[in-house]
């Protein structure tokens, strides 16, 4: 990809030209101009000529794909770049082999207080158990540790680091040899993230949001809260995002609101939305998300945190206030109380308003039939983690360890949720699951459960438009003219219009119907590599060497 050596300005006008643009303003285009952050026109090479001599720079695709740029609508920010710079457990695949992580990090970096890592799994290993307390305290050499699984709903720490929390052994959801759950989790994560320096958490953040830029991710929807990081962590993630040229941030506060003040304070902090992680139950991995029915592996039905009511006061509030709601729901039973409660404040407020305030559910995935035409009805946005599925599903996974087959089967159902008009916003919780835009509309694709697959289009626009309707724009996402100039430059092989079943995509996998292609994302293909991000049409990331 080559461009011209024009001098660098504010507002540039540049031609994009000799490759594939993605948009529906015109299915075969091959050339897109940028003016003023915005897209200009998209069209053919041979209109491009018209072009070439009033812009500020042109840039030679060079065969290159030009789409929008993914948003990834579930990111804890300041979590994701510790991962990114610290203790990473993922690739664990053994007990043993996660304890010899630990004790060669805690003996080679000596300059954090304390030891965050994360991403262990204990159901990818065959002990099938996290370390014990005696080995984590050994591993680490008598350092804090904190070491959250990889759904951070529950961690392992080092009797160091429960010496820093007063009180914490008497707290709900203390064990003496077991994850910490609840209120003694929440406890020791904040006592953890106390121990990182401000320089170190905008270390943190900018290596996060590099990342997502390297990745051609423009947009992220920061998912914080009280229960997961503090007010400083998150208007100092906002001021950064605001101030350098980056990805842009979009911030949740995952507060309780009762009133007209607490919605204010929402706003003061710079948050678009009492939303986010506003948890009504936990994971089904650490066995805390609320189901109807106990789990097949444990003798109990989860944990509620919010009822009916509470989920009610919450939308109502919101809704008055003009400030979108939502709140974290994965089990069956926490997904019948979001519903019930949603739905009694429409019985309070009309139906319109409700909907018109576009409240969103993350994660949704253990789904009923009810549910989702409740969803539709509501106007509830799908905010869900197509990854989930590709890491924890399956007959052998995690979903049906604790499920059983037959109602893990059920899990995350988004052909069901397309079909029923339910808005989707793809996401990747990280640092739950990795930033991986592409890999994430794959997931979707070829979900483990043939039945709950969409159509490559349908999952690209959930990780596109589809974050972007979900914090209130339908003018973005999407390269036509008028939209904000937010894209990614790929290097990728034939496009292609793939559909989980011909029979009711037949129409658009046909060359005639102009249904733009993407890249071919069947399991073993090579996913595209980004050469280029842009976002409101300043460049922040171009690859090395290219």
């Amino acid at each position: 990809m080559t461009e011209s050596t024009a001098p660098q300005s504010e507002h540039r006008t540049v031609l994009l030209r000799g490759g594939d643009v993605h948009s529906p303003a015109d299915p075969f285009a091959t050339a897109m101009v940028v003016e003023r952050g915005h897209v200009a026109w998209v069209g053919s090479e041979g209109a491009a000529d018209a072009f070439s001599s009033g812009v500020d720079e042109v840039i030679d695709l060079e065969g290159a794909l030009v789409t929008p740029a993914f948003t990834d609508a579930h990111v804890h920010t300041t979590a994701t770049g510790l991962a990114l710079t610290g203790l990473d457990l993922s690739g664990a695949s053994t007990l043993a082999d996660a304890l010899s992580l630990v004790r060669a990090y805690a003996n080679g970096d000596t300059s954090r207080r304390v030891v965050l890592g994360h991403g262990w799994d204990a159901t990818r290993w065959p002990e099938q158990r996290p370390p014990s307390r005696a080995e984590l305290d050994e591993a680490a050499g008598g350092r804090p540790v904190y070491l959250p699984r990889i759904d951070v709903h529950s961690a392992v720490v080092t009797t160091a680091l429960l010496d820093l929390v007063p009180g914490v052994r008497d707290l709900a959801g203390y064990h003496p040899d077991a994850p910490l759950t609840g209120a003694a989790h929440h406890a020791v994560r904040a006592a953890a993230h106390a121990a990182v320096t401000p320089a170190q958490r905008a270390e943190a953040q900018r290596a996060a949001l590099a990342h997502a830029a390297s990745l051609g991710i423009g947009t992220v929807h920061e998912c914080a809260g009280p229960e997961i990081s503090d007010e400083d962590d998150f208007t100092g993630l906002l001021a950064l995002a605001a101030e350098r040229t980056g990805p842009r941030v979009f911030g949740y506060w995952a507060d309780l609101i009762e009133d007209g003040k607490g919605a204010r304070r929402v706003r003061e902090l710079g948050a678009v939305g009492a939303a986010g992680d506003l948890f009504v139950d936990g994971s089904l991995g650490s066995h805390t998300a609320c189901l109807h029915e106990p789990y097949a592996d444990a003798p109990h039905t989860g944990t509620a945190h919010l009822g009916a009511g509470q989920i009610a006061a919450h939308v109502t509030a919101c809704t008055e206030a003009g400030l979108q709601a939502g709140f974290h729901a994965i089990g069956d039973a926490a997904l019948t109380a979001v519903v019930t409660g949603v739905r009694a404040a429409a019985e309070t407020l009309g139906l319109a308003r409700v909907r018109a305030a576009r409240h969103r559910v993350e994660h949704a995935e253990m789904l009923t039939p009810e549910t989702i035409a409740a969803f539709a009805e509501l106007g509830l946005t799908a905010s869900v983690q197509p990854a989930f599925d590709a890491a924890w599903g399956g007959g052998e996974g995690m979903y049906a360890q604790r499920l059983g087959a037959e109602r893990a089967a059920t899990l995350n159902p988004y052909a069901a949720l397309l079909r029923a008009g339910v808005p989707l916003a793809f996401g990747s919780d990280c640092p739950v699951t990795p930033l991986d835009p592409w890999g994430t509309v794959r997931a979707a694709a070829f979900h483990r459960t043939p039945a709950h697959r969409v159509s490559v289009r349908a999952g690209f626009t959930a990780h596109t438009r589809g974050g972007w309707r979900a914090v209130g724009r339908d003018d973005a996402g999407v390269l036509v003219p008028g939209a904000p100039a937010d894209y990614a430059v790929w290097r990728t092989g034939d496009l292609v219009v793939q559909a989980p079943d011909d029979r009711v995509a037949r129409w658009s996998t046909d060359p005639r119907s102009g249904t733009p292609g993407l890249p071919d994302l069947t399991p073993g293909e090579a996913l595209p590599v980004c050469l280029r991000t842009v976002v409101g049409g300043r460049t922040v990331h171009v690859r090395p060497n290219e």
